[in-house]
């Protein structure tokens, strides 16, 4: 089970999301630190157990606030500069390729966003110039799955790894959507799944192993302290042959 630090930018600081109810989200109140800034925050994790990956969600770049190009580059390339051992998984609202220019030589892993999307064509356009180097993100809010309908059901055209994003589920500590997950696992017999929405801890944590998914991306049970380094490391325990990431 690898489980994967996430942290969520908007205008430069680290805010906490929660039920993908955007418009409402503050800085974050980490009992980890009490700073907002994104290498505080950073920081403060890896203090927590050493994680080879982390998720950022460029709120300004996915919403496309303040301007058509509004992005926090600066904010993650500096957390690249500080880390450059760690795998970052970046979310920037990518829908066409002008998104995609200023990323390509960033040294970091791009998360394609089903929501961002209104056709088929649309999403291949961008996966043509991506090949398969990327992460796919199908993503669920309240009203349901956001996206081309056929990318949810047809898998030739997802890559190896595929995130499962509950929005809903997001920082209200009630749980893993766990019935999504089982039909998306049905669908994806080739690919690696990974879950985000709803991770409160070890127990969660151990539930998904049991499903056979392979990570969960975790922000608020982290911050919270609801989930351990010396979980973290009964967790690994139990998987030897896998490996432990940030969220």
């Amino acid at each position: 089970m690898k489980v994967i630090p996430v942290i969520d930018l908007l205008g430069g600081v680290v805010v906490h999301a929660k039920k993908g109810e955007r418009a409402s989200y503050q800085p974050i109140q980490s009992q980890l630190t009490q700073s907002s800034q994104a290498l505080d925050i950073v920081a403060a994790l890896l203090e927590v157990y050493p994680f080879e990956q982390l998720y950022i969600a460029d709120l300004d770049a996915i919403q496309k606030l303040n301007a058509p190009n509004a992005s926090n580059y600066s904010v993650i390339a500096s957390i690249k500069q500080r880390y450059p051992t760690l795998d970052l998984w970046v979310d920037a609202g990518i829908k066409s390729a002008d998104d995609l220019s200023i990323w390509n030589m960033s040294g970091v892993n791009i998360v394609i966003g089903s929501e961002n999307f209104e056709s088929l064509k649309d999403f291949l356009s961008v996966r043509e110039l991506l090949q398969d180097n990327f992460i796919l993100s199908l993503d669920y809010f309240s009203r349901g799955y956001q996206g081309p309908s056929e990318l949810i059901v047809n898998t030739e055209y997802w890559p190896k790894n595929v995130i499962v994003m509950s929005l809903e589920n997001v920082g209200a500590n009630q749980g893993v959507n766990t019935q999504l997950l089982n039909t998306i696992k049905q669908l994806a017999t080739l690919n690696n799944i990974y879950a985000a929405g709803g991770v409160r801890n070890l127990e969660d944590l151990q539930s998904l192993q049991t499903i056979g998914v392979q990570g969960a991306l975790i922000a608020t049970a982290l911050h919270q302290q609801q989930i351990t380094k010396l979980e973290l490391d009964k967790l690994n325990r139990k998987s030897p042959t896998q490996t432990l990431g940030f969220f």
